[in-house]
Parts: C-alpha cells; sequence; structure tokens
C-alpha cells in the first residue's frame, strides 16, 4: 500500500466514503482487492485514533442519540445454520451521538441494541463534552442530562407489496420527560435521523437487498470510522457552510482526504529492514 502514489490512495478513500463497493474500487483503481481492504483498515485505525484525539472538549447544548441497523456475515436469524460464521456475525447497531446545532457526530459507537452499547455511548459522550449540561433527546436510553425521549408509532402502508421492505408510515409522536427540565421545542432526534440517511446512502455495506453487506465485524467498524472523520472534517455541511468539525470548534481548518491519507501513511510507517534470513536447520 505504501507504493500507491497518494492521488491513488486519496482516490480509494473518497470512492470507500461515497458508497463505492470493494470490488468495484478495485476495478476502477486497477488494484488489488487486497489493496483496497488493506488501506481500509489502516484507515479505520488512524480514524478511530484521530477522533479520540481531536474530537474532545466539544461545547454542545442539544444533542441527539439514536442507533441504526445493519448486520455482519449473516442476519441474526441465519448465524445458527451459516457456513464458518466468524466473531461478530450477526445483527450489528451502530449508536450515534450528533450535536443538533453544529451537526457534529460527537460519539459512536458500534455493538448491540442493549443497554450495555447505550451506556458505552453515553460514557464516551460525556467524556466529550465540555458543557455543564445538556439537552438530550432519544427514542430509548440517555445519559444524566436534560433528558427526554420522543416516540414515534406507526403502521404498515397497506398499498405495498407483501414480502418487500417497505418503509412503515408515522401515525404519531409522544414527547416524555425522563429527567431534568428539557425543552420541549427541542424534543427531537430529526438530525440524527437524518444523519443516519447519509450512513446509509454514503456506506456500501448499509445497502438494503444486496450482497455488499460486512463479512468481518472490524472492516464494518472500519468503514465508519473512515466514514465518520470524512464527515466531520472533510465534507462542508450544505447549510452550516462549513465542516461540522469547524462549526463546533474542534477545527480551525478544512481537511482534505490528502490530510487523512497522510495521517494514514505517518501512523503506518514503513517497518524496519528485515534482518539477514536464517535457514532453519532439519
Amino acid at each position: 500500500m505504501h507504493k500507491l502514489p497518494l492521488a491513488k490512495r486519496v482516490m480509494i478513500l473518497s470512492m470507500l466514503v461515497e458508497g463505492s463497493s470493494m470490488r468495484s474500487i478495485s476495478r476502477v483503481a486497477d488494484v488489488s482487492i487486497n489493496t483496497v481492504t488493506k488501506l481500509l483498515v489502516d484507515a479505520g485505525e488512524t480514524c478511530l485514533a484521530l477522533h479520540d484525539e481531536l474530537v474532545v472538549g466539544v461545547k454542545s447544548e442539544r444533542v441527539q442519540i439514536d442507533e441504526i441497523w445493519s448486520f455482519c456475515y449473516a442476519k441474526a436469524r441465519n448465524v445458527a445454520t451459516a457456513t464458518a460464521a466468524p466473531d461478530g456475525a450477526g445483527d450489528v447497531w451502530t449508536w450515534t451521538a450528533l450535536d443538533a446545532d453544529t451537526k457534529l457526530m460527537v460519539s459512536y459507537f458500534v455493538g448491540d441494541r442493549g443497554a450495555q452499547s447505550a451506556l458505552i455511548l453515553t460514557d464516551d459522550l460525556r467524556d466529550r463534552i465540555a458543557s455543564e449540561r445538556v439537552q438530550v433527546t432519544t427514542d430509548g436510553h440517555g445519559p444524566d442530562a436534560d433528558y427526554a425521549t420522543i416516540e414515534k408509532t406507526y403502521r404498515t402502508d397497506p398499498t405495498a407489496p407483501r414480502g418487500r421492505y417497505s418503509p412503515p408510515i408515522c401515525t404519531g409522536v409522544r414527547k416524555h420527560t425522563v429527567e431534568g427540565n428539557p425543552d420541549p421545542a427541542h424534543v427531537s432526534t430529526s438530525y440524527v435521523e437524518r444523519s443516519n440517511l447519509s450512513i446509509r446512502m454514503q456506506n456500501r455495506r448499509f445497502t438494503r437487498l444486496t450482497n455488499a453487506f460486512s463479512k468481518k465485524f472490524e472492516n464494518h467498524v472500519h468503514a465508519l470510522a473512515l466514514y465518520f472523520m470524512f464527515y466531520n472534517f472533510v465534507r462542508i455541511h450544505k447549510t452550516l457552510k462549513v465542516t461540522p468539525a469547524m462549526a463546533a470548534g474542534v477545527s480551525q481548518t478544512l481537511w482534505t482526504m490528502e490530510d487523512i491519507a497522510e495521517r494514514i501513511a505517518a501512523r503506518t510507517a514503513k517497518p524496519a529492514k528485515r534482518g539477514p534470513y536464517k535457514k532453519k536447520l532439519a
């Protein structure tokens, strides 16, 4: 991978965050799919480290939390009969905590849909926020704050063909104060749900009814880490006219994919020269 020119690495990374599949990237970039996979792994590890380093001390007043479903290798109901299912196979939930004002993805966690995953996310969120008090809205679990939940009721669309996936119709919304004194006008998960749409649109692993799903849990995490780094620091938000990181004050400059590629290269520096080969004796 280190032999690839910077422009080629930037091209591969850009295609990864724009929803291209691994095999289509290997064809367009004219590289081995193993090269694409290796770059994704290195990018994911680098972006996880960059998020921990840079997204701290966030001054936030309102945070929206939600989770988005996907799966690795096989859906949960099929894991038992799947051939050689690896660790982490089954349903996977990505928990996200989005600042409602700057649209910064403050925290994220990939796990199951249980309370433990929610607590891991909220503990990480608490460590990253510098504000003394923050209003949190979720559709389930939440941290110690001015906390409210919003519950939506749905019904199946009677006109949708049976046996085909079709999103349900929202028929009502109920808001509940769980703790503190949240502002009812800002009890909403609209922004984080819109963020879920962006995640599904720009990550090939989240597209439905395809064979593009993640085969390994670790690569699922790596793809998300790269996407969130791109979303926070590289892509200019159309409404804000700056990146979410710049709007939140955690970055003073606009990052480029070249910056991320160079950080990856620096983190995965070429190993030291191997010593002389010694033939093993029988």
